[in-house]
């Protein structure tokens, strides 16, 4: 088997979907996974670059495939869909997620820490009014 030096990553509720090429871009893994067995799968490959489209799982396994000496970059959905080269599938986004990882120009979003996960974000972007409550007013 080649070596793998790029991955694209489909991550869903149950089902993981695995595209990788070698560094002649090549395929050299299209595979499915169970949830269970992403940690053993990516234990066995060498390190190398996976991509991820960035939800709020996608930072979780980014941090947890980085503890194993891979390279994880995240990119907003909508950089990748461009890439997608027929029928909206799993195997077809994981493809198209491994093209994007591997754009020069290409826009990645920083993993957060468990920590900016868990923090709530302000409940509105606007300043607080300035109007004294209803029962004060005259």
């Amino acid at each position: 088997m080649q070596t793998v030096t790029t991955i694209g990553l489909d991550i869903a509720k149950s089902v993981f979907q695995v595209h990788g090429v070698d560094a002649a871009g090549q395929v050299v893994i299209r595979r499915q996974l169970k949830r269970r067995q992403v940690l053993a799968f990516f234990q066995k490959l060498p390190p190398c670059l996976i991509g991820i489209e960035a939800c709020a799982s996608s930072h979780y396994w980014s941090r947890e495939l980085q503890v194993l000496g891979h390279t994880v970059r995240l990119m907003p959905p909508a950089y990748v869909k461009p890439y997608v080269k027929r029928q909206k599938n799993d195997a077809a986004d994981a493809e198209a997620i491994c093209e994007a990882v591997a754009r020069a120009n290409m826009r990645f979003v920083p993993t957060k820490t468990p920590e900016q996960q868990t923090e709530l974000p302000d409940a509105s972007p606007h300043p607080p009014s300035v109007h004294p409550p209803a029962d004060r007013r005259d």
